[in-house]
């Protein structure tokens, strides 16, 4: 199939469904669950952005109850929309709460269930407001000056803690209030800029008074603090919690700034009580101190007695296993509850009986839910080819999960706690699409890396795929460079749509990947030119022995580390490949140590600035920058950036463009002023996607 498919717009994409698109007082649009033809089962980038993505969910105090948010998309308007809807535990009586042209997010119980509190800026500014259940009553409970971007009441509701952003640094209009519309800035330290935005707040958390009626004013903690919590880019409400007499507050923040804050992920979990304004660092309180890394994400035990969170235990290793830690706050003891998991904690919950943890990790490229006790015994519940995203209590016979997979997008599922642990789907937001799509098969497949090691990679096969035809084929680079290749769902690098467009993928677990232990993971770290590289080659050699691939038709694509890995690639491959495409990859690692923000990163990984010439691993890491070898490059290169992405500066994509151009190499550069290390405008996206497409059909296809 060829760039055709890419151009079916119009013709595919309906009108959005009902009221999508109908006018509203406000003027603004609003976006509801799209309505889409598909014409030959095919997917298509149309079909990608018509879905509704999951996101949030809320379970009532009588766990009978499920309100949850989802995010529709206009390509038309450019525009997206989160709205929220209610359902019962068993995914009955599913409905639609939420029908102004607004974002409303963040649904919470409270009142005994007989409210659902939420984040609205229909009064102009993001504020919390209040509901019936049925979406009737709306009140506004907030009116606090500025935008509130997540909250949590008390357990006694009679407080309410949220997140809102507060002035960091001087501005220019402050050091020449003359100047008041100058846009220059003036800087002198460094984290000045952080993924996509020129740093000048930062979140704190504020305490508030609740009457039951009005949010009353607000106190911030961490007043007259130079430092974040949550912490950014990411961290949202999930990173504070109350204690359960409402006393305390358990906070994430890494007390840094500057250089200091750059070079460190040293973060920690504070206990602030609410009556003496006293705070303790739990981290740090013994002298056999495990947690030098990231210590994210504070979750009371329900009796109260423990407090659990997740920990990293070296300082500026980002990808460092995420461990459970659970403290005793009577006797200030820690314990490691998954150190049998040889692989990361990425969300977790406590049962009711305080004894028990459940959690989600990734094994064998897989993303399975867990249990543990304090003992640290722990038990696999689920098992398949899926992603198990999330955890968190439903009742004491359920848990309440979002799950997807390489051919499956976000759906609410419920695990049962008895021996089973049956799992039941409770959602369907996307099943009028996906019932008309065809869908290529998936499947594991072991490779014999050059040491004899043993790497599981995932293909997946065309559409309509025929044993005895040939076809061009994809080696996928991941990301990270420690970012799992598990049954993983991508609204643009998605394999399901490079194999409607009759594309053969193949997705490895290199080297430095989790879930395969420890010594498989950082194996990568200071060496990205190592058996990382050696193992991408093995897999597309490996499957290129196959009848169906042609050899001949080769293709290398990949983004951010992947992106990297392509450009390294490119002057290593030994003619294999026919096309590249580097999507915010970086190409010359003297210039990514400088230009980049979180310097704890490139220290780690790249082991420090390359002027350290006496380090044998530093040289050895810069030796196998990418720029290095453009004289060997020789195959079509697509190069894709984002100018508002500060992780990997567009310089990076535009200079291995510019290098192919005055090499005499067919290139192309697609840059997006707008988008940072992400595509996230539903045009872009698509434009994204047709040009991917277009380039791997010119030289694979024709």
């Amino acid at each position: 199939m060829k760039s055709n498919l890419m151009t079916m717009t119009a013709a595919m994409l309906l009108a959005a469904s009902g009221q999508a698109n109908a006018g509203t007082p406000s003027g603004k649009p609003f976006i509801g669950k799209q309505e889409i033809s598909i014409q030959d089962g095919r997917m298509t980038p149309e079909a990608l952005w018509a879905m509704g993505r999951i996101g949030e969910t809320s379970v009532s105090p009588d766990g009978k109850q499920i309100a949850y948010t989802v995010s529709y998309y206009s390509v038309k308007d450019n525009a997206s929309h989160t709205v929220i809807y209610t359902m019962n535990a068993d995914g009955s009586n599913n409905r639609m709460l939420t029908a102004t042209p607004e974002n409303e997010s963040s649904p919470a119980w409270i009142k005994g269930g007989t409210k659902i509190a939420f984040l609205t800026p229909q009064g102009g500014s993001y504020q919390l407001w209040e509901m019936n259940p049925d979406g009737t009553g709306r009140k506004q409970l907030s009116e606090y000056k500025g935008d509130i971007e997540g909250f949590k009441f008390s357990p006694d509701e009679t407080k309410v803690l949220f997140i809102a952003q507060v002035k960091y640094g001087k501005r220019t209009s402050d050091l020449y209030p003359d100047l008041d519309k100058a846009s220059g800035r003036v800087i002198n330290d460094l984290m000045y800029k952080h993924w996509d935005e020129w740093v000048e707040t930062v979140p704190h958390p504020f305490i508030a008074d609740f009457d039951g009626n009005k949010v009353g004013e607000a106190a911030d903690i961490l007043a007259g603090e130079p430092y974040e919590s949550p912490m950014k880019p990411f961290g949202g409400i999930e990173q504070l919690a109350w204690s359960n007499d409402s006393k305390q507050i358990a906070y994430t923040c890494r007390k840094k700034t500057g250089v200091a804050y750059s070079q460190s992920t040293d973060s920690d979990i504070y206990l602030y009580d609410i009556e003496t304004r006293q705070t303790r660092n739990l981290c740090k309180e013994d002298a056999n101190d495990q947690n030098k890394g990231y210590d994210t994400n504070p979750k009371f035990s329900p009796d109260g007695t423990r407090i659990a969170w997740q920990s990293m235990e070296r300082d500026g290793y980002e990808s460092d296993r995420n461990r459970l830690c659970v403290m005793n706050l009577s006797t200030g003891e820690k314990t490691y509850v998954t150190e049998a998991f040889q692989s990361g904690v990425d969300d977790y919950c406590w049962a009711p009986d305080s004894e028990t943890l459940y959690f989600t990790g990734v094994w064998h490229a897989t993303s399975m839910i867990h249990s543990t006790n304090l003992k640290g015994e722990v038990e696999q519940l689920t098992e398949g080819m899926y992603d198990y995203a999330s955890v968190k209590m439903l009742n004491d016979k359920q848990l309440l999960t979002m799950r997807h997979s390489l051919s499956e997008a976000d759906e609410l599922f419920t695990v049962g706690l008895k021996k089973d642990h049956k799992v039941t789907r409770i959602t369907s937001e996307n099943d009028h699409i996906f019932n008309q799509l065809k869908k290529g098969k998936v499947e594991p497949r072991w490779t014999k890396t050059v040491d004899g090691k043993d790497m599981l990679s995932w293909v997946v096969y065309p559409v309509d795929f025929d044993p005895n035809k040939k076809y061009p084929t994809l080696l996928f680079c991941e990301g990270g460079p420690q970012s799992p290749v598990s049954q993983f769902w991508s609204y643009r690098w998605n394999l399901q749509i490079m194999a409607a467009n009759d594309y053969i993928i193949i997705a490895p677990n290199r080297r430095g990947l989790p879930g395969f232990g420890m010594e498989w993971l950082e194996e990568i770290s200071t060496n990205y030119g190592g058996h990382c590289m050696d193992d991408y080659l093995s897999a597309i050699d490996d499957i290129a022995k196959e009848p169906y691939v042609d050899k001949d038709r080769l293709g290398c694509v990949g983004a951010s580390f992947g992106g990297y890995s392509v450009y390294w690639l490119a002057g290593h491959h030994n003619k294999r490949f026919k096309a590249f495409i580097a999507h915010d990859g970086f190409f010359n690692m003297e210039q990514q140590y400088l230009e980049t923000e979180e310097l704890w990163f490139t220290n780690w990984d790249l082991g420090g600035p390359y002027w350290e010439k006496d380090d044998p691993a530093v040289q050895r890491s810069y030796a196998n920058s990418p720029h290095l070898f453009v004289d060997k490059w020789d195959t079509p290169i697509l190069c894709i950036h984002g100018e508002k992405d500060f992780r990997i500066l567009a310089s990076q994509g535009m200079a291995a463009f510019n290098a192919a151009i005055l090499r005499g190499i067919p290139a192309e550069l697609l840059v997006f002023p707008d988008e940072n290390h992400w595509v996230l405008k539903p045009q872009n996206g698509i434009l994204w996607q047709r040009t991917f497409f277009r380039w791997l059909d010119k030289w694979l296809k024709n």
